[in-house]
């Protein structure tokens, strides 16, 4: 399910497009946004989201000790589909959709930081990148059930997804995103 890539599927099937040739040549939500659909971009963002939450929410109903190895799977097959040679999405919308099945109020967390941040720097890959390390900090300091090695993991992988976004923050190239 996480290899769905429905950022290329609907650049591809609406504006006949294919994605990894605009902007940063991402599959997600952010490059859809820079093909100038807004409705594109948000209709990525939304499924992005749905297929964390519909297979996270499976698995909590039927195979609940295997919640956090499938929202890695969903996740890793967001940022590397089979269908695409490995090279997907940054996966902050899948992971987004992972937050709030696992547990609502970091879902929330998430947001708020997300917002916050890209409020006051207009930089979405600094507000993804801040939003994600605020996860496992907090995990680390108020929650007793200590799963912030997951959320770890979760803030590595995103921090490489956003590597190159990282080196044009520092040399104050990268460009901000307009979200609305």
């Amino acid at each position: 399910m996480g290899s769905v890539p429905f950022g290329f599927i609907l650049t591809k099937f609406f504006l006949k497009k294919d994605i990894r040739n605009i902007g940063s040549g991402s599959i997600g939500a952010t490059n859809a946004l820079r093909t100038g659909n807004k409705l594109l971009g948000y209709s990525t963002l939304i499924l992005d989201i749905l297929k964390a939450v519909i297979t996270i929410l499976i698995i909590k109903n039927y195979f609940v000790d295997y919640v956090f190895i499938s929202s890695l799977s969903v996740f890793l097959g967001h940022i590397f589909p089979i269908w695409l040679k490995f090279k997907g999405g940054k996966g902050v919308a899948t992971y987004v959709g992972i937050l709030f099945c696992l547990n609502y109020f970091l879902g929330f967390i998430f947001i708020g930081i997300w917002f916050l941040i890209y409020l006051i720097f207009k930089f979405s890959s600094l507000a993804s990148l801040i939003a994600s390390l605020s996860i496992p900090i907090y995990q680390f300091y108020y929650d007793e059930n200590q799963n912030y090695y997951f959320y770890i993991i979760m803030f590595i992988l995103i921090f490489f997804t956003h590597r190159e976004n990282i080196k044009r923050l520092i040399n104050k190239t990268e460009s901000k995103t307009k979200i609305y």
